[in-house]
């Protein structure tokens, strides 16, 4: 079943939240135009930045009463929790917004590859530093 992310406020006329969502929590996010927040997933055990999806108010509520990463696909337009086709799920450890309220650090226990290309993270290509570098020209850190 497939399912439209929320394009209105994150609360209804009536102040009940449309998506399930804390009111309070709710009310502290800070959504780009479409409704959407990037979410970043590390791996709880070692800190290993995993991927980025995105997620509207929806996406994350299912995210917290599941237990389970569920994300928003921009190309498919539809719903998809992570590891529902795939087998490599990630199960949720914890939640954590930014100071901001912009983007969401979503801690999980990782089975299998997280990215798309079977990779174990989406972040493996270290395009910036090559061996013997010490850091990005100019800085003088």
């Amino acid at each position: 079943m497939t399912s439209t992310p929320a394009r209105r406020p994150a609360t209804t006329r009536e102040g009940a939240p449309s998506s399930g969502l804390d009111p309070e929590i709710a009310a502290r996010l800070k959504r780009s135009p479409d409704g959407l927040l990037p979410a970043i997933a590390q791996q709880y055990d070692t800190g290993e930045v995993l991927m980025l999806g995105w997620m509207d108010d929806e996406a994350l509520h299912r995210t917290l009463t599941t237990g389970r990463c569920t994300y928003w696909s921009r190309s498919r337009q539809e719903y998809w929790v992570k590891g529902d086709t795939s087998g490599h799920v990630q199960r949720v450890k914890s939640v954590a917004l930014d100071c901001d309220a912009d983007t969401v650090l979503v801690k999980v226990d990782q089975v299998g590859a997280a990215c798309h290309t079977g990779a174990r993270t989406c972040f493996d290509a270290d395009v910036l530093l090559k061996d013997g570098d010490h850091g990005v020209p100019g800085d003088d850190q």
